[in-house]
């Protein structure tokens, strides 16, 4: 991706440094959980630290300097997608309200609770703010074999998406289901929000490369990620068998899917997952 010398987002939190002296706790602790399999964090990890201490701990913080590139791509890529959203939102007669994207290591509280790194990112509608520890984009790259900066820019856009789904109300229609519904009931809905956020990371996609932002292999990066973190793959690599009852993202090729129906159509109107009959 064509990213530098581009403007950066002010909407950065730099949180590196600073912990919370509990890893989980509360409902709200939950609900991180639950995202954990989004780019297949282990929640074992998480549950192992739960405390009611709410306390932060501060220790000096000195980014190495592909830290420091890193965090500046993310911070260009985050501006990107302001730009992206503020037009679409007005060509759709109303306002854009841009997320703050939190930077942490190790743990990290947020309005949905405390979590720790192995979470992975994660939108938090509470709070209206993206959370990434930018030591994931290293697992993701050998873990989940998905090199590329435009696999990184991939996984901003999707939690950006989610961004957008509250914005849109379907957050608040999500929360209802999932006091009302059964664990298996509420994941199917769960599948369709998720490929909806790939299909608005690809729509985001779909405008940068209008901008003649994107490189060659950009698009096969962000397709390869989609892919990697599909439920069928994780779940054969964790345990060595799937489980689609369980699936609470989407298969690998339903992500890639999604992705990529945002990307060649660039149209928000063609993204409602709740509604496709086929998935």
């Amino acid at each position: 991706m064509r990213w530098q010398g581009r403007r950066q987002s002010s909407n950065i939190e730099d949180r590196r440094g600073v912990s919370p002296k509990t890893a989980i706790g509360g409902v709200g602790g939950i609900v991180i959980v639950l995202v954990v399999l989004l780019l297949g964090g282990d929640p074992s990890s998480l549950l192992e630290n739960i405390s009611l201490d709410n306390q932060q701990t501060t220790t000096e913080y000195t980014p190495t300097p592909e830290e420091k590139e890193m965090a500046d791509f993310v911070s260009v890529v985050l501006a990107e997608t302001e730009d992206v959203w503020h037009e679409i939102f007005r060509e759709e007669g109303s306002d854009y309200r841009e997320p703050r994207l939190v930077l942490f290591n190790g743990s990290v509280k947020s309005a949905c609770g405390i979590a720790g790194t192995a979470t992975g990112p994660f939108y938090c509608s509470g709070d209206e703010r993206l959370y990434i520890d930018l030591s994931f984009f290293d697992e993701l790259k050998t873990r989940f074999r998905a090199p590329g900066d435009f696999a990184m820019a991939y996984v901003v856009a999707h939690e950006v998406g989610h961004h957008i789904q509250e914005l849109t109300g379907v957050m608040d229609k999500m929360n209802e289901l999932r006091s009302r519904l059964s664990e298996k009931e509420y994941n199917k809905y769960s599948v369709r929000l998720e490929l909806q956020a790939d299909f608005y990371a690809g729509v985001w996609a779909h405008f940068t490369q209008q901008k003649d932002l994107l490189e060659s292999g950009d698009l096969e990066e962000a397709l390869n990620a989609a892919t990697a973190v599909g439920d069928d793959r994780i779940q054969k690599e964790m345990q060595g068998y799937i489980v689609p009852d369980s699936f609470t993202h989407g298969t690998s090729e339903q992500r890639k899917r999604w992705f990529y129906k945002g990307y060649t159509t660039g149209d928000i109107n063609q993204g409602n997952t709740f509604n496709a009959e086929n998935l």
